[in-house]
């Protein structure tokens, strides 16, 4: 399929862009480093709203509200499992 670059049209593009900026706003971003905090990654609140990262943490000076574990998308949407058969 070699051939000349395909054109993008202008909506094509701002569609595009569009839903580039709407995954980009929903993601937690570190106040210091501007990171995305990596899945297993462990993040701290601070009072305000502030967020940081486990790489960036020592650079605050006060203890943070709550930590928490940074979860992947599946989370809270896979199947556990249960045998629920009398025990012999």
């Amino acid at each position: 399929m070699d051939g000349p670059p395909r054109e993008m049209p202008d909506l094509e593009l701002a569609l595009l862009r569009r839903g580039v900026d709407e995954l980009v706003a929903e993601l937690e971003r570190c106040r210091h480093c501007h990171r995305t905090p990596l899945v297993g990654e462990r993040v701290y609140l601070y009072a305000g709203g502030t967020l940081l990262c486990e790489l960036c943490r020592p650079f605050e000076q006060e203890p943070p509200a709550v930590s928490r574990l940074v979860h992947g998308p599946e989370f809270g949407h896979t199947m556990r499992l249960s045998d629920r058969r009398a025990a012999v």
